[in-house]
């Protein structure tokens, strides 16, 4: 399958790229040695999500090695359309690292809140209170794109839907931490996407 070499090629030189970023920020946040408690995501949210999110990654790498391993979900997709998810994971990179700097030692990978947490609305936070799981959204869609392959899309779609549940208690964490504080800039922004004002409102 020559045709799949550059965006092979593209995936490789992405994930590359990203994974000493994301390894940075976590040794960063994890500088204060600081336990968390993660039964906090509830038994369901922690038998599903990660297995979903590895069965995403590990459907990935198959791909990436051979795109044969993966020819039962393949779709036939027109060249456009594929590059089309290059310019989505770009986009996708970016709001990615912004949201790691702007997060910088509140980053965690469960719902609990770090004892020295602090309420972040700069960067992308100043539109909407999950800007990380957008990324994770565009990267399902871009790669399920690129690879034209549905298995990435209904993984990815599926594990979006568990964040849109953990988002309740992560919430939830957030309100009790910071009272009126947090419940003001949740009145302002949109969970996933900006909301609308009232100068425009419609909805």
């Amino acid at each position: 399958m020559n045709h799949d070499l550059p965006f092979r090629a593209l995936l490789i030189v992405v994930f590359l790229t990203l994974l000493p970023i994301g390894i940075y920020h976590r040794l960063k946040s994890e500088a204060t040695h600081e336990k968390l408690d993660r039964r906090q995501e509830g038994l369901f949210l922690l038998a599903t999500s990660r297995p979903v999110g590895i069965a995403f990654w590990i459907g990935l790498i198959a791909w990436i090695a051979d795109p044969s391993w993966m020819a039962r979900s393949s779709v036939s997709l027109p060249a456009w359309l594929r590059w089309t998810g290059v310019g989505l994971i770009a986009a996708a990179c970016g709001l990615l690292v912004w949201t790691f700097r702007c997060l910088g030692k509140n980053l965690t990978d469960t719902v609990v809140t770090r004892q020295e947490h602090t309420l972040v609305i700069h960067g992308p936070y100043r539109w909407v209170r999950h800007p990380f799981y957008d990324s994770a959204a565009l990267v399902a869609v871009a790669v399920s794109l690129i690879a034209a392959n549905w298995y990435f899309l209904v993984t990815g779609v599926v594990l979006f839907c568990l964040l849109v549940i953990r988002t309740r208690t992560e919430e939830e964490n957030l309100m009790a931490r910071f009272g009126d504080s947090y419940r003001a800039y949740r009145k302002r922004t949109g969970r996933f996407l900006p909301r609308i004002t009232a100068k425009g409102r419609g909805a």
